[in-house]
């Protein structure tokens, strides 16, 4: 287990990030908003939000797997794994070989879906073999001693003939399992969990989650682990950057943010959580009112607005900072800078 420095520097620092996607009959659309955010190792940082509010496309960019109408138009994501100078992600090629040694080798990925993310036609050991010779100069032989002991390693049984199945012949458990020995092959700087358990049963579920966690202390890495689940992130994440339409709303630690969430999104996704009470004691579910705006129709200012319950005059209109609430955490809403004179609607 590798003995990581409390002060330890960040790996990976995402800064300013913005994603557009243009289409020929529209204007360029804003994707992912001036997006911030650190990795350091042995560290988990969580993204949560609805879905389609630009968390995928973030985890994305970082390997530059983004659709060919998606561009980087601004920002710097700066990948630092040693004393050497930092590159800036960003700024490299989608198909340069200086991305291609980072990619799968320094910063790994585990799918959404594994069925659609693996080959239907190489056996799964053939794919994770082809990644180690690319990657680590191994011979063939030495490959596959390898992928079988890194099928032992996350629990698939019956490891060496598995290796020799197609995707299709595995149950969705053993396919996600075989998905994170791909990514581990290399023993990446940083990994990069795409709701890695959505799709799975509870029980499945939990041991995915103890394997990465126990992963996670063998190699050091640092993680970024992106999910619609509170109770994933309340259980495997150190930090959590809450996001919605494109924009962090609100970031620090998992302890402060969910015992004093502050923005208004992040409150109304706290108070939609079932709990469990006795029959006396049950109340309905607080759903959050209203639906997502387009991101064509996002407003000017706090993307929230339209739904947000405590929305005054300047919250369509003007982009609120960011406020430090201390420890590291801190929100964007203007219900945090607001003048006690002012009068929310």
């Amino acid at each position: 287990m590798p003995l990581i420095p409390m002060d330890a520097k960040p790996i990976l620092t995402i800064k300013d990030m913005s994603i557009v996607f243009s289409s020929p009959d529209e204007a360029d659309i804003e994707a992912v908003r001036q997006v911030d955010l650190t990795l350091s190792p042995g560290k988990t940082l969580a993204l949560v939000g609805e879905s389609g509010c630009g968390k995928s496309v973030t985890a994305r960019s970082v390997l530059r797997l983004l659709d060919r109408n998606a561009r980087i138009q601004r920002g710097s994501m700066l990948f630092a794994p040693g004393d050497e100078p930092p590159t800036d992600i960003a700024k490299l090629k989608a198909d340069s070989l200086p991305l291609r040694a980072i990619r799968g080798r320094e910063i790994s990925m585990i799918f959404q879906e594994p069925m659609t993310s693996l080959s239907p036609v190489h056996t799964i050991g053939d794919q994770i073999d082809e990644m180690l010779i690319l990657h680590e100069r191994l011979k063939p032989k030495q490959a596959r001693e390898r992928t079988v002991a890194l099928f032992d390693q996350v629990g698939i049984p019956g490891a060496r003939e598995r290796a020799d199945s197609y995707p299709f012949q595995l149950s969705g458990g053993l396919r996600q399992r075989a998905m994170i020995a791909m990514a581990l092959a290399c023993a990446p700087k940083v990994l990069i969990a795409d709701e890695p358990t959505t799709a799975l049963d509870v029980t499945t579920q939990a041991q995915i989650l103890d394997l990465l966690r126990q992963l996670q202390a063998d190699f050091g890495m640092a993680m970024l682990f992106i999910t619609h689940d509170l109770g994933v992130v309340a259980e495997i994440a150190d930090e959590v950057a809450v996001m919605y339409l494109g924009d962090v709303v609100e970031q620090g630690s998992v302890f402060d943010v969910f015992a004093a969430p502050s923005h208004p999104y992040t409150q109304a996704l706290m108070s939609s959580i079932p709990k469990m009470a006795r029959k006396a004691d049950r109340v309905r579910l607080s759903p959050i009112k209203g639906t997502v705006p387009a991101p064509r129709d996002r407003p000017e200012g706090c993307a929230f607005t339209s739904r947000c319950p405590h929305a005054f005059e300047p919250c369509a209109t003007v982009r609120p900072e960011r406020t430090a609430l201390g420890n590291g955490h801190h929100a964007r809403c203007h219900l945090l800078t607001r003048q006690p004179a002012e009068v929310v609607a």
